[in-house]
Order: structure tokens, then C-alpha cells, then sequence
């Protein structure tokens, strides 16, 4: 499995679902697409198991234009971590399935 950690700031998409993103940095974003050669899932999902303080889960870091990856964070992590929008996070992300 490979893993890999990053600070990143949180930030809120532009519109009405209020989605919080972090963008994984550009280096890792190139690592993830040659390991995942192949192997991706819809609209380029790959699947990750992540970690932020003492919240841990799985979900799948999405493609963006710019050629890396966007992974989501959901309402009860940013809850539980005190996660506001700007705020920087040091996250723990591991591919899976490969």
C-alpha cells in the first residue's frame, strides 16, 4: 500500500452541496496516476484510506482539472477536528485495492 502525508488547507466548493475539499499536492497527484494506471474507477475515483488527527475512513480522491487529485472531507471529521474552512491539515493518505 502506498501512503503518503501532506498539509494542505481545507477549502469549500463553490456552490450549494457545501463540499470541503483538500487538494493533494502535485507530486503525489503524479504518483497516485502512474500507480493507478488502469486501474481507476468512475470519473477516475481512486480509492484511499485517510487519516486527520484521530479520525480515520475510506473514501477516493477525484481528479481535477489541474491534474491533481481532490479529496473530499465529510461534515463529521470536520466536526470532530475542529475544520474550518482555510484551516491547514495534515492528513495521512494511503492508496488501496492495488
Amino acid at each position: 500500500m502506498s501512503a503518503y502525508r501532506f498539509t494542505a488547507p481545507l477549502w469549500l466548493y463553490p456552490g450549494e452541496a457545501a463540499w470541503h475539499f483538500l487538494t493533494v499536492p502535485e507530486e503525489i497527484s503524479d504518483e497516485i496516476t502512474e500507480l493507478t494506471e488502469g486501474r481507476r474507477r468512475g470519473f477516475g475515483s481512486v480509492r484511499v484510506a485517510v487519516t486527520v488527527g484521530g479520525s480515520s475512513w475510506r473514501t477516493s480522491v477525484f481528479p481535477a482539472k489541474d491534474g491533481t487529485y481532490v479529496l473530499p472531507v465529510k461534515k463529521p471529521v470536520r466536526v470532530a477536528e475542529a475544520l474550518t474552512e482555510g484551516s491547514p491539515v495534515e492528513t495521512h493518505l494511503a492508496l488501496v485495492d492495488l
